[in-house]
């Protein structure tokens, strides 16, 4: 059974609304997707056009001669992939207001991925709330800090 879930960009300009029947994601790692995200890979929920309402569209960018690429054009979020005449597109798991539901079950675009960039789990972590100078950047400016 389907689940309302919500998203947006990060300023909250562009909002959706997506019902959600299943829990699994893909990471794209084509160069096509790095270059638009800056990042390595991006992390993606497929779902039926249908099945996405937006309270606000996103701006759109002909990324490609197959493809639309949707975005905020105030703050730049990355939200969609829409390739031209299909009835599927991809949302940005990030862009999801609640993205830990997502788990990933394939790689897409592996001719381009950068296998140190696969599992970063050996690497040191550190949360944003123990680093004292982004704390105080954060605290400072807005009193809270970022969600």
């Amino acid at each position: 059974m389907a689940e309302e879930m919500t998203g947006g960009c990060q300023c909250g300009r562009v909002r959706y609304v997506a019902q959600v029947a299943d829990d699994e994601a893909y990471l794209c790692h084509c160069r096509m997707c790095q270059r638009a995200t800056g990042g390595v890979s991006i992390a993606f929920k497929n779902l039926s056009r249908v099945d996405v309402r937006w309270e606000t569209e996103p701006d759109r960018y002909a990324a490609s001669p197959i493809a639309l690429r949707g975005f905020c054009r105030e703050c730049g979020t990355p939200l969609t992939y829409e390739a031209h005449g299909h009835p599927y597109m991809d949302l940005t798991v990030g862009s999801f207001d609640a993205p830990g539901r997502f788990v990933p079950t394939e790689h897409s675009g592996c001719e381009s991925w950068h296998r140190a960039w696969l599992d970063t789990s050996h690497l040191p972590a550190s949360r944003t709330d123990e680093n004292p100078s982004l704390v105080k950047r954060w605290m400072d400016k807005v009193g809270r800090l970022p969600d």
